[in-house]
C-alpha cells in the first residue's frame, strides 16, 4: 500500500482528535494509501516531544516552516489558532503539500481568498475540516432533503451552545482576543451551523446579525492584571437562503449546563427533521403524509450498514461518537488525494462561510440586513 507522510501542526485538542483519526483511518476503512505520522509542530519544544510520544508522531517540529519544507512530508494539517491558516496553508500549497486546514478557515474574507487562490493555482487537494458534515446521522438528513422527502424547504434552525467561559475568573486565552482569533464564539461555533445549512439546505442570500460579549474583562493568566475580551460571546442570526427557506442560528459559549449542545431542524411542506448531536446516531423524521392517527416524530437509528460510514464500523445499534467524524473526515480525504479529486468541504466552501461570517459582523455593526 501506498504511504502519505503527514505533518501537523498544533497539538493541544484538535491535534489530539485529529492525531487519533489519521492513526486509525486504514484499520477501519479501505483507503488507497496508509497515513503516517511524520512530523508534528508546536512552539514549545518540551511539549511538542511530550505529544509526539503520546500521539505517535515520529519527528518533532518548532518551526511550521520545516514542516513546509520538509520534502518527505504530503500532507499537512492545520491546527494552529485562527491568525495563523492563511500562512502556513499559503506556504504549503506553494511547496506542493495537500492541505487538511481547521475552521474557521481564516481571519477574514480577505485571507479565505488568498488561500483559496494559492491551492488552486498549485493544483493541492484542499479541504476544511467540518466534522459535523460526517455524522451519518446529518448525511442521511442531506440525502432526505435532496431527495424532496421534505419538499419545499421554509425553515432552517440551528443552536450551538457551550458553557466554558461562563466563570469570569477564566483566564483570557487566545480565543478571546480577536487579533488571533479573529471572532469569539462567532468563528468558533456558530461557523460550524453556518456550514450545516450550506451542506443541508443551500447557499445564504442575506442576513441579520447582532453580536455580545457580556464579560468584558478577564483575567491574565498568572497575573492579577485583567485583559480586554475582543471578541462575541454569544451571535444571533436570522437570514434567508437563496431558494427561499428561512434561517435562525443562534450561539453562544455562556449556556451554562451545555456542554456541546448542537440542534438543527429543517422544516418543509412534506415533512421535518430534527438532529440533536447529544443523541448523533439518531435522527428524528416527521412525515406529513402519514394516516392522522399516526402523525408524529419517528427515530431512525442511523447504524445500519446502508448509511454513510456506518458499515467500517460496529453491527447495527452499536453507536459511534465525535471522534469517528474525524476518521471519516481524513479517510474522504485520503481518498481525495490519491485520486487528486476535489473533496468537500473545500477551501471554496471555508471562503463562502466567511462571507456569511463577515455578513453577519456588518450587520451588527451597522445594524441593518446585509447581502451575503
Amino acid at each position: 500500500m501506498k504511504t502519505l507522510n503527514v505533518g501537523m501542526i498544533g497539538y493541544k485538542f484538535m491535534g489530539r482528535t485529529h492525531s487519533n483519526a489519521w492513526r486509525q483511518v486504514d484499520k477501519f476503512f479501505s483507503v488507497p494509501a496508509k497515513p503516517v505520522l511524520h512530523t508534528v509542530c508546536g512552539r514549545d519544544a518540551a511539549g511538542v516531544k511530550k505529544a509526539a510520544k503520546q500521539l505517535g508522531w515520529s519527528h518533532v517540529a518548532t518551526r511550521w516552516q520545516d514542516v513546509v519544507a520538509n520534502p518527505e512530508i504530503d500532507i499537512l494539517d492545520i491546527n494552529t489558532a485562527n491568525d495563523t491558516h492563511a500562512q502556513i496553508a499559503i506556504a504549503a500549497a506553494r511547496a506542493g503539500k495537500h492541505v487538511l486546514c481547521e475552521k474557521p478557515l481564516a481571519m477574514n474574507v480577505r485571507e479565505a481568498e488568498a488561500m483559496l487562490a494559492a491551492v488552486k493555482k498549485a493544483g493541492v487537494v484542499h479541504m476544511v475540516c467540518h466534522n459535523y458534515r460526517r455524522i451519518p446521522a446529518i448525511v442521511l438528513a442531506r440525502k432526505m432533503i435532496a431527495a424532496g422527502d421534505l419538499g419545499k424547504i421554509y425553515h432552517y434552525r440551528a443552536r450551538y451552545l457551550q458553557d466554558w467561559i461562563v466563570d469570569p475568573e477564566f483566564p483570557l486565552v487566545w480565543r478571546l482576543q480577536g487579533k488571533i482569533a479573529g471572532s469569539g464564539t462567532h468563528g468558533d461555533i456558530n461557523a460550524h451551523i453556518i456550514d450545516l445549512g450550506r451542506y443541508l439546505v443551500g447557499e445564504f442570500a442575506e442576513i441579520c446579525g447582532h453580536l455580545e460579549t457580556f464579560i468584558k474583562e478577564q483575567p491574565i493568566a498568572g497575573t492579577k492584571k485583567k485583559g480586554r475580551v475582543t471578541v462575541d460571546d454569544a451571535a444571533l442570526t436570522i437570514g434567508k437562503f437563496k431558494n427561499g427557506a428561512l434561517a435562525c442560528l443562534e450561539a453562544s459559549r455562556f449556556a451554562l449546563g451545555r456542554k456541546n449542545h448542537i440542534q438543527v431542524e429543517v422544516n418543509g411542506s412534506k415533512g421535518s427533521l430534527v438532529f440533536d448531536f447529544e443523541d448523533m446516531n439518531r435522527l428524528r423524521y416527521y412525515n406529513d403524509a402519514d394516516p392522522v392517527d399516526r402523525k408524529g416524530y419517528r427515530d431512525i437509528l442511523v447504524t445500519e450498514g446502508v448509511h454513510a460510514y456506518a458499515s467500517a464500523w460496529w453491527p447495527p445499534g452499536h453507536i459511534i461518537g465525535y471522534e469517528h467524524t474525524f476518521v471519516h473526515t481524513v479517510a474522504d480525504f485520503i481518498q481525495a488525494v490519491v485520486k487528486g479529486k476535489s473533496v468537500q468541504p473545500t477551501f471554496e466552501d471555508g471562503l463562502q462561510n466567511q462571507k456569511v461570517l463577515a455578513a453577519v459582523e456588518k450587520s451588527a455593526k451597522t445594524r441593518r440586513w446585509v447581502k451575503v
